[in-house]
C-alpha cells in the first residue's frame, strides 16, 4: 500500500483519537506511581471554543503529555462552570424567542427549561477540546452544579457561616440594571470615558439671591440628594454652617454640612451627598444620619421615590433633567470632562451603586495566609512579575459578596422563620429539625428559603478540591492521592477572582496549597495588537483552523509565540508552519 507523501489530518485525528478513548488511555486511577494532576479551567457551559481556550489547553495537554511520557501518573480533570449570570441570560432570551417571560415562570419551572438548555448545549465546548486533541481523562467530567459539587458548596457555605465568616447586611453593591443582581468589587471593568460635569446652583433657604454651586456628573442623581457638603477649612463656605439649601426642581430642604473628606479643589469644592447611589456618600450618610433615597428601580429606571421622570431610563432622565434645569435657571455651565466609569463585565453595561441586603464573605483573615505562600514561592508565579499584581490585591481585599439574586447557581441555604430569624442548614429538613428547638410547633411550609444564589466563584473557588469530593468526603483516596494538583494554567485576569480564592479555600479544607506553580498565560492578540474578540470580527474560529490544519498544526502555531504571561501576536501563518512541521514529522 502506498503511503501519500503529504499529511492529511482529517483522516488521521479523528481516528486515532476515538481508538485512544476507546483504550482508556487518558484514564487515571490512584496507584503506586508519583502522580501529576491538572485541573481545567472550567470554561463557561455557554462557551465556544475561543483562541484564549486554545492557547490555555494546549500548553496543558504538553504538560500532562509529557507527564505521561515520563512516567508519572497523568490525571487531567476537565469540566464546565455554570456561570450563573451568563447562563441564566442565555436562557431568558431563549424563552422570550419562545414568547415565555421569565416573571411567568415559578422557579422550579424556569429551573427546568435551564436545564433543559445546559444539557443541549452545555458539552459543546468539551467537543471542541477532543477536536483540540486535550487528553483529558473524560471519565472524570465535573459541572459545578452536579450534585457533589452542588453539595460541597452548601456543606462549605455552611461550615464558614458557622464560624462567623459569612454574613448579611445592607451595603452599598456594584448592581447590574441589566443581569438585575449585585456584582463583587472583581466583576465591574473601570473605563475611562468622556463625560460632562454639570455645575447646578442651589438656593441657600431663607434667602433672597444666594446660592450654592456644585458639580456632579450624574445630574439625575439630585432627586436622591439629602445634603450638601464643603470641607470645614474652607473659608468660601464656613459662613453656610447650620443653613439648608433647596434642592432644583423638586425643592426639599437640605441640610449644609462639613467633612474633611471633600476635595477643596475638586469643581466648586461643594459636594452633593446622595448617600443611595455613591459609595462614599454613603459612608458620609452614616456618619451624618441622613436620609437615604433610592431613586432607581432595579432595572436603571427611575422609581416613585424619584418623584419625577418615573419609569423612565436613567439615561434618558439625564438629557432631560439638564433641560429642565436649564429653564428652572439652575445650571450655571457645562464642561467635557474625562472619568472613570463602571461597567459590568458579563453585560457591559455601566452598573449602579446601590443599597442592597446581600451575603458576604469575610476575607481579609483568609488572605493573608494566602498572600504568604505566594511571597514565600510555596506557590510560584510564572512569570514571576504577577506577585506584585496579587500583593496588591490582597493586601487592599474587600469583603466578598456571594450573593447573586438569579435563579440559576446554588441557591443559599439560609432559612427564615416568622419572627425574621434566620437558620442556616444543609437541608430544609435539617433547618425544620433547628427551628422546632425555638417554636416546638413550626410547622416545615413555614420556613421560607432565601431566593438568592451564590456567586459561580462560590463553586469555582473549590474547584481542585471538590472535583476529587474532597469536600464532602475529604479521606477518600482520589483526594489523598492527586491533591495537591501541580500546575494551573490559566489568565492573569482571573488572579484574584479564582486563583488567590482557590489558594484560600485549600488552605481553609486541606491545610495545603491547592497547587505548586501557576503558569499566566498572554493574550491572544491580531497582527495589530488589538485583543481577539468576536465584536471586532478579528478572532478566526478555532475549529474552521482546526479543519484547515490539522490540530496539531494549529497546536505548534500557537506555541510558536507564547511565552508566559506576554500577549501572543496571532498569525494564521503560524498554523501554516505547524502543519508543515507536521508534515515533516509524518514524512
Amino acid at each position: 500500500m502506498e503511503i501519500p507523501s503529504k499529511y492529511d489530518p482529517r483522516s488521521i485525528e479523528d481516528k486515532w483519537y476515538s481508538f485512544w478513548l476507546e483504550k482508556k488511555y487518558f484514564r487515571s486511577v490512584p496507584d503506586h506511581r508519583e502522580p501529576y494532576t491538572i485541573v481545567i479551567p472550567p470554561p463557561n457551559v455557554t462557551g465556544v471554543l475561543h483562541m484564549g481556550h486554545m492557547l490555555n489547553n494546549t500548553i496543558q495537554d504538553v504538560l500532562i503529555r509529557r507527564a505521561r511520557m515520563i512516567g508519572k501518573n497523568a490525571c487531567w480533570v476537565p469540566g464546565t462552570d455554570h456561570a450563573s449570570i451568563a447562563t441564566e441570560a442565555k436562557v431568558v432570551a431563549k424563552l422570550k424567542e419562545d414568547g415565555i417571560d421569565k416573571s411567568e415562570l415559578t422557579r422550579e419551572s424556569f429551573l427546568e427549561h435551564a436545564w433543559e438548555w445546559k444539557e443541549k448545549h452545555g458539552g459543546i465546548i468539551l467537543d471542541q477540546l477532543k477536536k483540540l486533541g486535550a487528553s483529558c481523562d473524560w471519565d472524570r467530567t465535573c459541572f459545578t452544579m452536579d450534585e457533589a459539587r452542588y453539595e460541597s458548596v452548601i456543606q462549605v457555605f455552611v461550615d464558614l457561616y458557622n464560624k462567623g465568616l459569612i454574613y448579611r447586611g445592607v451595603r452599598m453593591v456594584n448592581w447590574d440594571p441589566q443581569a438585575l443582581t449585585a456584582l463583587s468589587d472583581e466583576e465591574v471593568i473601570f473605563r475611562e470615558v468622556q463625560s460632562k460635569l454639570y455645575y447646578l446652583r442651589y438656593k441657600v433657604e431663607g434667602t433672597q439671591d444666594e446660592w450654592v454651586t456644585i458639580a456632579t456628573t450624574r445630574p439625575e442623581t439630585i432627586l436622591g440628594d439629602t445634603a450638601v457638603c464643603y470641607h470645614p477649612e474652607d473659608s468660601r463656605f464656613s459662613h453656610l454652617a447650620g443653613k439648608r439649601v433647596i434642592v432644583p426642581l423638586l425643592g426639599r430642604s437640605i441640610p449644609m454640612i462639613s467633612d474633611e473628606y471633600v476635595d477643596r479643589e475638586f469643581g466648586t469644592g461643594c459636594l452633593k451627598i446622595t448617600p443611595a447611589h455613591d459609595v462614599n456618600d454613603y459612608m458620609i450618610g452614616q456618619k451624618y444620619n441622613l436620609e437615604s433615597i433610592d431613586i432607581f428601580n432595579p432595572d436603571g429606571t427611575l422609581s416613585e421615590k424619584a418623584q419625577m421622570y418615573v419609569g423612565m431610563d436613567r439615561f434618558a432622565v439625564r438629557d432631560l433633567i439638564v433641560k429642565d434645569l436649564e429653564a428652572a435657571g439652575n445650571l450655571v455651565k457645562i464642561e467635557e470632562y474625562t472619568n472613570k466609569v463602571g461597567y459590568s463585565e458579563r453585560t457591559h453595561v455601566v452598573i449602579e451603586p446601590k443599597l442592597s441586603m446581600q451575603w458576604f464573605l469575610k476575607m481579609a483573615d483568609m488572605a493573608k495566609p494566602a498572600l504568604e505562600v505566594v511571597m514565600n514561592e510555596t506557590v510560584k508565579f510564572h512569570p514571576e512579575k504577577f506577585k506584585n499584581t496579587y500583593r496588591h490585591w490582597m493586601e487592599n481585599v474587600r469583603d466578598w459578596c456571594i450573593s447573586r439574586q438569579l435563579w440559576w447557581g446554588q441557591r443559599i441555604p439560609a432559612y427564615f422563620l416568622p419572627d425574621g430569624s434566620i437558620i442556616v442548614a444543609r437541608s430544609a429538613e435539617e433547618a425544620h429539625g433547628k427551628a422546632l428547638a425555638k417554636f416546638p410547633k413550626i410547622k416545615l411550609s413555614e420556613l421560607r428559603q432565601d431566593e438568592d444564589v451564590l456567586d459561580t466563584w462560590f463553586s469555582s473557588w473549590l474547584w481542585p478540591v471538590s472535583v476529587f469530593d474532597g469536600i464532602r468526603n475529604p479521606e477518600n483516596e482520589d483526594i489523598k492521592y492527586y491533591y495537591p494538583t501541580n500546575d494551573l494554567v490559566t489568565a492573569p485576569e482571573i488572579l484574584f477572582f479564582w486563583v488567590a480564592r482557590m489558594i484560600m479555600a485549600g488552605q481553609e479544607y486541606r491545610k495545603e496549597v491547592p497547587f505548586k506553580n501557576v503558569y499566566l498565560t498572554g493574550i491572544v492578540r491580531d497582527k495589530l495588537g488589538r485583543k481577539m474578540s468576536k465584536s471586532l470580527g478579528n478572532s478566526p474560529d478555532p475549529i474552521k483552523l482546526i479543519e484547515q490544519y490539522g490540530a496539531d498544526g494549529v497546536r505548534v502555531g500557537m506555541l510558536l509565540t507564547s511565552p508566559a504571561g506576554n500577549d501572543l501576536p496571532f498569525d494564521e501563518s503560524l498554523c501554516e508552519q505547524g502543519r508543515n512541521f507536521s508534515n515533516k514529522v509524518w514524512n
